[in-house]
């Protein structure tokens, strides 16, 4: 964590967040301000459609930003990569190619990648290192989305190289925390089993159904510990080398759930479908690298992250089909599982 008596270089600075509405971006925004940051522009779908040229450029005219943090994405779980591969693809490469491009044009301080633990091969060996990001190619079901999303790393590198623009790149694991996108049809597998469990209890349902068989594991981020390495990684870094942030815990599916159920108060029995896809088999990174760059480590457990999101969404959810109290905006959630 920053010295509270030290100025943040980022302090003075016109700082643009896309995506800043949503579960991450509110994070990030908040560990801003908590630096002294006073100029933020939180852009919103409905004035700038990022996938659009004219709108990225439109932003970075009326913006005017010496920094920009690109959280915004088009993401979802399993089922949703494998409903919208070309979409994701396109969604999230247009955003990307836009926003750098028209970084380079305003000739802005630095620009930030949030990128996604989707990008590494299948068959990496866990845990993930940053130097094997490019020795294979990923996971079926969410490989459109992870290829463009590491499609904007190597367009940074060359901007970088050909004319001068900082940058840095983020590859967070699987995030969650409050402002999570808890839509049935697009959330990962936190925000979604939270949903499940506590909508079984209410409805006294004694069984859940979760895809899969349970088996593969995942390492999981509460979003406020990803907001800091973000943040630091703006003010520290000004090469686009990938960086990995992880929670160095790596748990299984299965034990995922019975820890989610249990901070959701339902007792009932979990039914799995092995006809549905499991996803990579494993995924947890090595973050030696943020820690070396950027001093930091993740400082929250995941039994406490997960009281703190069961608890956010029981004081803000309604009971209307397919309420999301996250998606107000374009926002960039947890990489899908």
């Amino acid at each position: 964590m920053p010295s509270q008596l030290a100025r943040s270089p980022l302090h003075g600075a016109r700082v643009v967040v896309s995506g800043g509405a949503g579960c991450l971006g509110r994070a990030v925004v908040e560990k801003l301000r908590a630096r002294g940051v006073t100029d933020i522009v939180v852009p919103r779908r409905r004035d700038y459609d990022l996938l659009h040229e004219e709108a990225a450029m439109r932003l970075y005219r009326d913006a005017r930003p010496d920094i920009v943090l690109h959280l915004a994405a088009e993401v979802g779980g399993i089922g949703a990569n494998q409903a919208n591969p070309g979409r994701y693809f396109f969604a999230n490469m247009a955003m990307a190619l836009h926003l750098i491009e028209g970084a380079r044009r305003a000739a802005i301080r630095k620009f930030v990648q949030v990128g996604t633990i989707c990008s590494y091969p299948k068959f990496t060996p866990v845990p993930f290192r940053e130097d094997d990001l490019w020795n294979g190619y990923p996971e079926e079901t969410n490989a459109p989305y992870g290829v463009a999303k590491k499609a904007a790393l190597v367009m940074l590198d060359g901007y970088r190289r050909q004319y001068g623009l900082a940058s840095s790149y983020l590859l967070p694991v699987n995030l969650y925390g409050p402002w999570d996108n808890f839509d049935p049809s697009t959330s990962h597998v936190i925000p979604a089993l939270i949903r499940k469990c506590i909508e079984a209890t209410e409805k006294g349902s004694e069984t859940i159904e979760c895809w899969g068989t349970g088996s593969a594991s995942r390492e999981f981020l509460f979003v406020d510990d990803a907001a800091e390495g973000i943040v630091s990684a703006a003010e520290r870094i000004d090469d686009p080398m990938p960086i990995n942030l992880g929670a160095s815990s790596e748990i299984a599916i299965r034990d995922l759930v019975r820890l989610v159920a249990d901070a959701c108060g339902f007792t009932g029995r979990i039914a799995w479908d092995p006809s549905k896809p499991d996803g990579q088999p494993r995924r947890a990174v090595d973050a030696t690298r943020a820690c070396e760059l950027l001093g930091w480590r993740a400082s929250t457990p995941l039994a406490e992250g997960l009281r703190a999101t069961v608890d956010w969404y029981r004081r803000n959810r309604t009971h209307r089909s397919g309420y999301d109290p996250s998606r107000s905006d374009l926002g960039s959630s947890s990489p899908s599982p």
